[in-house]
């Protein structure tokens, strides 16, 4: 185990800048030059994923336990029709509403 007793007494003075490593050079390209910094507001653009694609507003966690059958209908209907299973279930919602006001 490393001995932490001497950062008590403080790190003492810096090595003088002649004692330092010349070979570690991160910022600096291959010609010498200084690597260019991006500007703000100009870096890579974000990754898409399916995730960001689908993102629909939706935050309340709805959670709630069904028959096999019915999931894998509900599933099977959102396949078909390219649509998230809570879009499935609102449009379930919405034609029952319909139906019974």
């Amino acid at each position: 185990m490393a001995d932490a007793s001497k950062l008590k007494r403080g790190l003492g003075t810096p090595p003088a800048p002649d004692e330092a490593r010349t070979d570690l050079v991160p910022e600096t390209a291959a010609t010498g030059e200084p690597t260019p910094r991006p500007a703000a507001g100009t870096g890579p653009t974000p990754r898409i994923d399916a995730r960001s694609l689908r993102r629909s507003g939706r935050t309340v966690h709805f959670a709630t336990k069904v028959t096999p059958a019915f999931d894998n209908r509900v599933r099977q209907i959102a396949a078909e029709t390219g649509k998230m299973l809570t879009e499935i279930l609102e449009e379930a919602l919405a034609a029952w509403e319909r139906e019974h006001r």
